[in-house]
């Protein structure tokens, strides 16, 4: 992919004209390619993310309890949905890379990409300003804010409260097993509740593994 071709995307899926372009080649170089990498911006871009979608939800939904709010943040915010963004945006062949994480299949790993994604955030707010990522987040994320009204339990307090309403122990979460290469490494977690069963699912943060592994036991114990 040429420089300019490259900034075309940028542009594209940003609404603005690139005025930094050093900025978004560098939000999307991987530290396998021996270069200035992405990590400081997506130290930043993560936390515009927040922000912008916690500002976005308290307006979005004035009769919410903070509870709801913050459940509705977490999943919105997770590692998965960003990497889920940057799929659907055509991120992953923008990234570069070096030959050993091009081979170990780093270009579609999720953790990839969703931190690629909030180094772009990063980038465009220290080239065009707050309100420009703000715009920028609230064009991909806005289908996502309005299909988490439906259910904005999270699974972990759902299964939490299953479980209290059904007079057993609080179920309790395993790391069964870490795996994979240091860029796309996976975390394989058991939850179990006590005389009902336990259930195991894998993703690329811990966190994520519990909060799948809490789904998979509520669709097949409850």
């Amino acid at each position: 992919m040429s420089r300019p071709e490259f900034l075309d995307w940028i542009a594209e899926i940003t609404n603005q004209r690139p005025l930094t372009p050093e900025l978004y080649i560098r939000a999307a170089t991987h530290g396998s390619h021996g270069e200035a990498d992405y990590q400081r911006l997506e130290f930043l871009g993560d936390r515009i993310l927040g922000l912008v979608i916690a500002d976005h939800l308290y307006h979005q939904f004035p009769e919410e309890p903070e509870g709801q709010l913050s459940q509705r943040l977490n999943g919105l915010v997770s590692g998965p949905v960003c990497g889920d963004v940057a799929k659907q945006i055509g991120v992953g062949s923008h990234i570069l890379l070096g030959k050993q994480a091009r081979d170990d299949g780093a270009r579609k790993s999720v953790k990839v990409l969703g931190d690629v994604m909030e180094s772009l955030i990063g980038a465009v707010y220290l080239d065009h300003g707050m309100e420009a990522a703000r715009d920028f987040i609230i064009r991909h994320w806005a289908g996502r804010v309005s299909a988490t009204v439906a259910d904005v339990r999270h699974p972990k307090s759902a299964l939490q409260e299953w479980a209290a309403a059904n007079n057993r122990k609080v179920p309790t979460y395993e790391l069964v097993e870490k795996s994979g290469p240091h860029h796309d490494l996976k975390f394989t977690v058991r939850v179990s509740v006590n005389n009902i069963g336990e259930v195991q699912a894998t993703a690329s943060a811990i966190q994520a593994a519990e909060t799948e592994a809490a789904k998979k036991f509520l669709e097949k114990f409850t």
